[in-house]
């Protein structure tokens, strides 16, 4: 992988169940110019086998199992560009570690990292305890089903739990899957770091919920994201050595924050749609900005999936045509037929 320095500490052969062990293995992104290493990709154990199982399906695949992995993203060290490269080479890597196709893939205890060392104060967020498993990745069973392959993951984080699952034709030449996922009860209070760093304000309490679906088939795709906020309150005793220009700050974001609560339900909320064809994309804001008065004024969002987009949302998904006092006032139609 160009632009890396990698190591392996051991590696143990299994002959027995036709499998091996890398052991201690990490890859660091090395600058060219100062060779100065940043930590990227770590893990415990890689173990790599054959799929029995999939021997009784006529076919011979294989299986990796990650233990205790950490990937890294560090800001200006790993932009968008660069993380599909990697990925890519990255998967030419695991395909000389395993010529065998793999029909099976997961992840345990692992974590993901966003790093930014120069914010201030520094942010350093993560998923932990972060649990993947993919299946029939090569359609080993279930083959005539139009979405064959599975993947679920579920995470810790920051006193709240990530869960997704995803039903997918892995083998499609163009993307095709069916997606739901949510984040509950994440303690905002634990990510003051962040929100200092890029909002300039911290919080005293508040509980975050994020909830989502996407569907995509023919190059296009369709979905929302709906963020829930809750408890929120923003000045506390953590303010109390903060100047006088940070407070008067933090005063507007609670000030704001006061306004578009739902007080009924104590929650901030709004709904963003998402539509478009993969290498563009239409985030309807406005649309978010009337779902955010609507759930301040009106009526709260429920803090839950809406199971209202699949794949034949693709094709029929249709932009609203309505006046402000429609948007704000009408009726909610947010369970669509399918």
């Amino acid at each position: 992988m160009p632009g890396y320095y990698g190591h392996i500490q051991d590696i143990d052969v299994s002959l027995y169940r036709g499998a091996y062990q890398i052991q201690g293995m990490y890859l660091n992104k090395l600058d060219s110019s100062t060779q100065k290493q940043t930590p990227f990709f770590t893990v415990n154990d890689l173990d790599i086998s054959i799929q029995w199982k999939a021997l009784f399906h006529g076919r011979l695949v294989g299986k990796l199992i990650f233990n205790t992995p950490k990937l890294i993203f560090t800001k200006d060290r790993a932009e968008l560009n660069d993380v599909k490269k990697d990925t890519n080479s990255f998967q030419k890597v695991l395909k000389d570690f395993m010529p065998l196709k793999i029909n099976r893939f997961e992840i345990n205890n692992g974590s993901i990292h966003y790093v930014d060392a120069g914010a201030s104060p520094k942010v350093d967020i993560s998923l932990q305890q972060l649990h993947v498993l993919a299946e029939n990745l090569t359609n080993v069973e279930n083959g005539k089903v139009e979405l064959p392959s599975t993947l679920a993951a579920t995470a810790n984080v920051y006193g709240g739990t990530l869960a997704l699952n995803m039903k997918m034709d892995f083998l499609s030449e163009k993307t095709r899957f069916d997606l739901n996922a949510d984040v509950k009860n994440v303690n905002l209070a634990l990510l003051n770091d962040f929100l200092k760093a890029y909002g300039g304000f911290d919080v005293n309490k508040g509980s975050l919920g994020l909830y989502t679906e996407f569907a995509a088939k023919d190059g296009k795709y369709v979905g929302y994201v709906k963020p829930v906020i809750k408890d929120l309150k923003v000045l506390g005793p953590q303010d109390r050595h903060d100047n006088i220009l940070q407070k008067a700050w933090e005063v507007i974001v609670g000030a704001a924050a006061g306004i578009l609560k739902n007080h009924k339900e104590q929650q901030i909320a709004t709904k963003v749609s998402i539509e478009g064809a993969f290498g563009k994309s239409s985030t309807n804001v406005v649309d978010a900005i009337w779902e955010l008065l609507r759930n301040a004024f009106i009526q709260a969002l429920m803090p839950s999936i809406d199971n209202q987009i699949n794949l034949s949302s693709v094709n029929n998904a249709e932009p609203e045509h309505k006046t402000f006092f429609q948007k704000l006032f009408g009726k909610k139609d947010d369970k669509k037929k399918k």
